[in-house]
Order: structure tokens, then sequence, then C-alpha cells
């Protein structure tokens, strides 16, 4: 490779790294999945610089990079041939993983959009509910409904992004926001915030002392009757509070270890990371990630993930003990 070529391509490297953390964001709406998201940004990338003398220098380079992210996507997922038909858990779908609000917050305003990309990790927009409906869609009105309403772009520039005409790109967005209506919770607005509120938080400090003092009566009394828990990627599903409440004891009581947690956050929900110390164990080991979701000053729901995507969150692997 020759000095220039060097220099154009750190240049280039330069320009696009701007854009790379929402772009990040856009292909795990489409994939529902962090590590997936991850290699799709980076095929995005090389296709850019591979296709960078087809780009006309033109102010819209992000628009650019959005629809090469947006075809990578697509083939991604005609290559998986992964579509749900129905969902009533997040147990059917084993590819959801959650997103580190840390680096949601690293998006910041680019010289192409009069708004700042806030937009794009509005909370309604990055809950896991959100996006498990998302799964539902085929994958063009997927990438329909997210270019409209979750990016706010307009009927012409979505038809541009799918290389379609603007009726068939309105015809995608009408079916997707049909079959998002269906699934999404008709109050779901009553829950959704740009934060946690302070009542999330509260209950998300009462979730942590219950399971740092093994107290499973604590853990009961701050869950709803009908909550429910899955653990993608596996299929597990529990629901109601007669049949999690001895899991509860079990997983808190002495036989179980030690757990220490700590508060963070993901897809803008309450969450906890936890990690246990099992008997015979000197150190607490990463272990999972708790999800809540919170109605009615109740713990609703609990999504619970491996330990896998604990450096993403900023966390380390084992804790001291304290």
């Amino acid at each position: 490779m020759t000095r220039s070529t060097l220099g154009e391509e750190a240049a280039f490297a330069d320009l696009t790294e701007c854009h790379r953390r929402e772009l990040h964001v856009h292909c795990y709406r489409m994939l529902a999945s962090f590590d997936e998201a991850e290699d799709a940004v980076q095929e995005t990338l090389l296709r850019a610089w591979r296709g960078r003398e087809q780009f006309d220098g033109s102010p819209l380079f992000r628009a650019w990079l959005y629809r090469i992210a947006t075809n990578v996507c697509l083939d991604s997922l005609r290559r998986r041939s992964r579509r749900l038909t129905s969902m009533h858990s997040f147990a059917e779908v084993p590819w959801l993983q959650p997103y580190p609000d840390r680096l949601l917050d690293e998006i910041v305003p680019t010289e192409e959009t009069e708004q700042p990309d806030a937009v794009v990790v509005e909370r309604e927009t990055i809950e896991l509910v959100f996006l498990a409906a998302l799964q539902l869609l085929p994958p063009r009105q997927r990438a329909a409904l997210i270019a409209r309403d979750v990016l706010g772009w307009s009927a012409v520039e979505t038809a541009s992004l799918l290389g379609t005409s603007v009726p068939a790109a309105n015809s995608a967005l009408q079916r997707a926001r049909a079959t998002m209506q269906q699934h999404l919770p008709p109050r779901r607005h009553e829950w959704s915030a740009d934060e946690p509120s302070v009542a999330e938080r509260a209950l998300l400090g009462q979730f942590i002392e219950a399971h740092e003092r093994g107290d499973a009566a604590l853990a009961v009394s701050i869950a709803a009757q009908d909550i429910r828990i899955t653990m993608p990627p596996h299929p597990f599903l529990f629901e109601g509070l007669d049949v999690i409440a001895p899991l509860l004891a079990t997983a808190l009581g002495e036989e179980g270890g030690e757990w220490r947690l700590v508060a963070t956050r993901a897809n803008r929900m309450p969450t906890a990371a936890s990690y246990l110390r099992a008997r015979g164990d000197s150190e607490f080991r990463a272990f999972k990630f708790d999800l809540l979701r919170v109605e009615h000053g109740r713990i609703a729901e609990i999504t619970t993930f491996g330990a896998e995507l604990f450096p993403a969150f900023g966390l380390p692997l084992t804790l001291d003990d304290r």
C-alpha cells in the first residue's frame, strides 16, 4: 500500500468514525443483536471504503453511509432467513441482546442534520419491547419504519434508502406500522421515558438489596403478581409470582452463593449487572444482566442476559470482595 493510499484511508476513517456509533445503533435496531450489529458496521465501513469513488462528495455523506448499512443488514437478514411470525415473549427472540446506555450517550450531533441525533436513542425506540416487535416485520418493512418513524426521514429519502419508489416505500411503512401497533403494549407510553424514573431507580435499588442480602421476601414484595422472566438466548419463560417465588428463594439462598450487584443502564431501562461468588470460589465473577420493566410501582418483567457484554458496559469481569 502506497503512502498516498495510507493517507487517503486515514482521512476516510476519520470521516466515518463520527458516524460509527449511530450506525451501530441503526444496525442494532435492524438485527436486535449487539454483536451482529458490530459485524454489520465493520462490513458497512469496508463497503464504503471500497465504493468511495461512487460517492459524489455531496453533503449527504451520512445518508450514503446509512444506505450502505441498511443494505448490509438486509443482506444479513436474507442469509439467516430469520424472522418471527408471532411472539408471546422475548424467549422467542434468542438473538436479542442488550445495548449499553453508555454507548448510546456517545452519539453526538453532526453537521448534516439540524437537530441532534438524540432522536436516535429515545427510549421508546431502543427498549426491548420495540426491538422485539421489529423482528416481526419483513426486513424491508423494518428498514422503512426505522427510517421514517425513528430517524425521521422523508418519504423521498426513505425510498432512496431502499432503492424503491415513494409509493412502494409508503406502502411498506403502512404495513409495518399496522403490525407494530398490534404487538406493542397499548399502555406503553405510560412507562416510557427518556431515562429511568425516580421510582424505577428506587425499585432497582431494592432489587439489588434483595440479591445482596439474600432476601427472597423482599424480591417477592417488589414484583408484580403477573411478573414475567425470560433469559435470551435460552427458551425459558417463567410467568406469575407463584411460579417465580420458589425460583427466587433458591437463587437467593445460601446454596446459590453470594451476590454483588452494580446498577447500570441498558436500552434506557433500569438494569443490574450481577456478580456471583459461588460456594468455594474466592472471587465475584460476572454472571448476568437483569433489565427491569416497571409498571404501577412493581417489577412487571425481568429480561436476563448472560455476562458476555460486561466489557461493552465498561464493567470488569471480576469484583474484589467488599
